[in-house]
Order: structure tokens, then sequence, then C-alpha cells
């Protein structure tokens, strides 16, 4: 929908000189194939999850630990931190250029077993993830066993039986229909979705100056009503399947929640080992507050 939006204002901007073209759901390349196309310039721009570009910018996969962030707010200031600024520049290396970031939300639990209530309820799941190796340590540090699959795949994977479960936000959780083959969805609230749209460095940098000014302006006005309409979708969607009855709904309370935070910090000091502590101690809630 932001992509959309995104086109739209640019050809009415632009009066039509620049053309954004839109190719959603994986029509044009599988997940994972979009960072190649956009590398060898087959394509201009991408918007994927941030997990994903934590095989090329490891540090990235920050934004992955879970109980990292209470909220998109914390998220976004994060993001415009010196040391989120740092990660940004990361990518130029790699021949990238962030445009800024896109929330979908905060991440909740599905399975078809039993009720996670419980962070050990977790033990012998099989859950599917996104390509990161922090999600992957996620649940693994507590018991489960977690499977790398496409997004695409997962609806498919789920009622093949070949995995018990899956994190995801609600809006993509419905959006793929997911939760009608799953039984029981914990809101954990337990980790940050979000989108990084990124351009091909080197094509951004052949564009007319006043080309990337409208692309940034435009961009920065996208993004702002982005978060504001993925809170409002989060919101309706838990709404309606609360209503629905089609899916056994529990929720973590602030104590549960603490007890969960402690549980994966074997997931801290796993990325403390591999990328130092720095991007960890900037995270908002380490910082003091005066």
């Amino acid at each position: 929908m932001a992509a959309v939006k995104f086109a739209e204002l640019i050809k009415e901007r632009s009066r039509g000189y620049v053309e954004i073209q839109v190719f959603p759901n994986g029509v044009l390349y599988k997940d994972g194939e979009e960072m190649d196309a956009l590398l060898r310039g087959d394509i201009q721009m991408i918007a994927p999850a941030i997990s994903k570009i934590t095989t090329l910018v490891p540090e990235w996969s920050v934004m992955d630990l879970p109980y990292a962030f209470k909220n998109a707010d914390e998220v976004h200031t994060y993001v415009e931190s010196e040391i989120g600024q740092s990660l940004m520049t990361k990518l130029n290396a790699h021949n990238l250029y962030s445009m800024g970031i896109w929330d979908s939300g905060f991440k909740q639990l599905s399975n078809n077993i039993h009720p996670i209530e419980n962070v050990r309820d977790l033990n012998g799941l099989r859950m599917r993830i996104m390509p990161s190796d922090i999600l992957a340590k996620q649940f693994s540090s507590v018991g489960a066993i977690p499977k790398r699959i496409d997004f695409n795949t997962v609806f498919n994977q789920l009622q093949k039986g070949k995995i018990d479960g899956q994190e995801n936000t609600l809006t993509n959780i419905t959006s793929k229909n997911l939760y009608s083959l799953q039984d029981y969805l914990t809101i954990s609230n337990h980790g940050y979705l979000g989108y990084l749209p990124l351009m091909n460095h080197e094509f951004w940098n052949s564009l007319p100056k006043d080309v990337q000014i409208l692309l940034i302006e435009t961009l920065e006005e996208v993004q702002e009503w982005e978060w504001q309409l993925a809170e409002e979708l989060t919101a309706q969607w838990l709404k309606e399947m609360e209503a629905c009855n089609c899916i056994k709904i529990h929720y973590l309370s602030d104590e549960d929640i603490e007890k969960w935070a402690s549980a994966f910090d074997p997931v801290y000091d796993y990325y403390t080992d591999s990328f130092g502590e720095k991007y960890i101690q900037a995270l908002p809630k380490y910082q003091t507050h005066h």
C-alpha cells in the first residue's frame, strides 16, 4: 500500500516524468532473489524485511533481538540516532542506498500444537522464521526448532504439517490467511518487523538532483503515512481475530514479558560475541533516562 501510494505521488508530482512500477507479493522474484536483482541493476528499488539484509550486513540483526523495543516510536528513534544511521551507512559498501524504514509492526506467535503461555511452551515446536541467525538463535535458545522458509510458502508448509507454527505481525498473519491453519495465537510483541526501502546506490547517484530531492521528500511523507497505517491495521486485525472465534488468543502480561525477555538473554550474548556491545548498548532499554 505504501509502495503504491509512493508511485502515485511521484507520478503526480513529476507530472509523469518519473514512473515507479510496483510488483508486490514476490511476482518478479522469489524471496532472496530480489536483493541480487537490485545489486545487478535489474530492478532499482526494493523494500525487504530487515532480517533479509542481515546476510549482507549482519550488524542489522540488532533489530531482530527479542524484546529490543517496546513500541514503534522506540524503533524510529533508534534508526534515526547516530548508531542507527551508522547501520544505514554500512549498506553503502554493498551498493545499497537506504531510504528510511517502514513498519509492519510487532511479531506474535502462532502454532497448532498447544497454547504458548510460558516461554517453555516453545520447546520442541518447529517454528518458521525469516533468514536470520539471530532469529534462529532466539528459537533454539528456548528449545524450539527454527525453520528458515520463504514467506510465500509458509501457508503450504503449515498445511502439509512440515512446521507447527510461525512468528509474524498480525497484518502478515492475516494477509496470508495463516491463522486459518493455526489453533493458538500468543500476543507476545516479542520482536519488531520492519522493511527497508533500498535503492541501487549506483542508480541513485545517476539520478538528477531534482529527482533525488523529489524522491526523498515524497518518501518521508509516505513513511509517516505508512507508520500510522501499520498501527491502525494491527489494531483492526486484532479486533477481527478476537471476534472471529477461529483461534484461541493468549495475551502475555507485563510480568510474563519480563520473564520471556530474560529467557532470551543468551541471544544478546550471542550478538555481543559476534558484533560487540555498541549496537546493543544504544538500544532504548539500556538508555538511562534523566
